[in-house]
């Protein structure tokens, strides 16, 4: 049984520097901020970074864990006071405005979304995922979602209109619109390939 040894305060306080300038990195620059930077600006070497966090990955959902643990909190609140489907719609609308509103966010999300397998997922992906699963399971047993809507595919569609949302105004304005014309389309038919 190997024992895990509680961090050293020095460490520690690396570690939450570390979190605090790359959290202000990423909302300044974006998820491509330069590590060697925020290193620098938190006063430490680059591989006191690298030995917290070995991927670019591992410190943008260090950095956000707490805003997607709240966004996990939020379906499930949304859930107990909304029917299924406007559950998982106003929980949607949330995401999507989270992910263009907190720069780095989108790239921590796509990533979470891009493989469906639970073992590509990091924590903050499972927390997305877990939201997202028992929101799609509820609206489906209503019948606000056709049964072969899966959780994962409502995710990669939220980024989507994510990503659409910005592109026509940079303000996510057109979020609601492209949630709406989504979920419409997933109440629908199931697609018929071939």
């Amino acid at each position: 049984m190997t024992q895990v040894r509680p961090m050293r305060a020095d460490a520690r306080r690396n570690y939450e520097r570390l979190l605090k300038v790359a959290a202000e990195a990423f909302a300044e620059h974006g998820e491509k901020a330069s590590l060697d930077d925020i290193a620098k600006r938190a006063g430490v070497g680059s591989g006191t970074l690298y030995r917290h966090f070995p991927t670019r990955q591992a410190l943008l959902g260090a950095a956000y864990v707490d805003r997607i643990e709240a966004l996990g909190a939020r379906g499930d609140e949304l859930a107990e006071q909304l029917p299924p489907g406007e559950a998982l719609m106003e929980w949607l609308k949330e995401l999507c405005v989270a992910t263009i509103q907190v720069r780095g966010m989108k790239a921590l999300l796509g990533s979470a979304v891009a493989d469906g397998s639970s073992a590509a997922l990091t924590a903050c992906g499972t927390t997305v995922k877990g939201a997202a699963t028992r929101l799609v399971e509820a609206a489906r047993a209503e019948g606000a979602l056709r049964d072969d809507v899966e959780p994962i595919d409502v995710l990669r569609l939220a980024h989507g209109v994510a990503t659409a949302s910005e592109l026509a105004d940079g303000q996510g304005r057109e979020i609601r619109r492209y949630l709406t014309l989504l979920v419409e389309g997933l109440r629908g038919q199931p697609y018929r390939n071939g």
